[in-house]
């Protein structure tokens, strides 16, 4: 498949797809998922935008806590794949920089490992914020900012200690990533640019995590804990 995006989505759409499986990849079945749905649920949400849905999974969880989702993603692939195991969800081909719907449109919008791939992220925020109705709630999950900073990822130095290096971390800058035959574009940018951003759109910070593995393999979960590759905010839209 052609990557007309430009970033490796297109080309890594299969390979992604059977990498998550059902049940999905470590961070998302035994690190996120969990809180990211114990932050909607009894929440009293009833419509979401999901930007960056994939394949639909977290759409999907969220129609099983009676909210109507709009899932939006620019890979044509991961849309099809989202409307075959979901027929009868909204699922719509559009990245997030050329996000149209109508102001105050949506309870909830959730960027669940998004972020990182937008390379345009003012833009997008202004779109999805703008997506948002007063009162509102933004969710994010994302990879910390010192897991993209990294250089090479976990090391074994001279005594045989294994250690995690990074450098380069106030530099915003995109990186090409590479395992079980996908190969994506990340953007990797320090916390303070995203939080400069919300902040600048009037948005509240209501909560900030660093969820800590629960199962999974014993040896990747102490590596999530040694060093965290996710954190989860929560930001309102004040109300007008």
């Amino acid at each position: 498949m052609s990557n007309t995006n430009g970033d490796g989505w297109d080309s890594s759409a299969a390979a992604w797809i059977a990498s998550l499986g059902d049940g999905g990849d470590f961070g998302r079945q035994f690190v996120l998922d969990a809180p990211m749905l114990g932050r909607v649920k009894g929440r009293g949400f009833k419509t979401a935008l999901d930007v960056g849905c994939g394949e639909g999974r977290f759409c999907r969880m969220l129609r099983n806590e009676g909210i109507r989702p709009l899932g939006i993603d620019p890979t044509a692939a991961l849309v099809a794949r989202a409307l075959e195991l979901d027929p009868d969800g909204a699922y719509r081909i559009c990245r997030a920089e050329e996000l149209n719907e109508p102001p105050a449109s949506f309870d909830l919008v959730v960027c669940y490992l998004t972020l990182i791939d937008i390379a345009d992220i003012s833009r997008a925020a202004s779109r999805f914020i703008e997506a948002l109705r007063p009162g509102g709630t933004l969710l994010i999950a994302n990879l910390t900012s010192f897991s993209t900073a990294a250089i090479d990822g976990w090391t074994t130095d001279a005594d045989g200690r294994r250690r995690f290096c990074i450098d380069n971390y106030l530099e915003e800058r995109a990186e090409w990533v590479a395992w079980r035959g996908i190969e994506i574009r990340n953007w990797h940018r320090p916390l303070s640019t995203y939080m400069s951003l919300f902040l600048d759109h009037g948005l509240i910070l209501r909560h900030f995590a660093e969820p800590s593995p629960t199962g999974g393999d014993p040896e990747v979960a102490e590596r999530c804990r040694r060093v965290p590759y996710f954190h989860i905010m929560e930001w309102e839209k004040p109300a007008a």
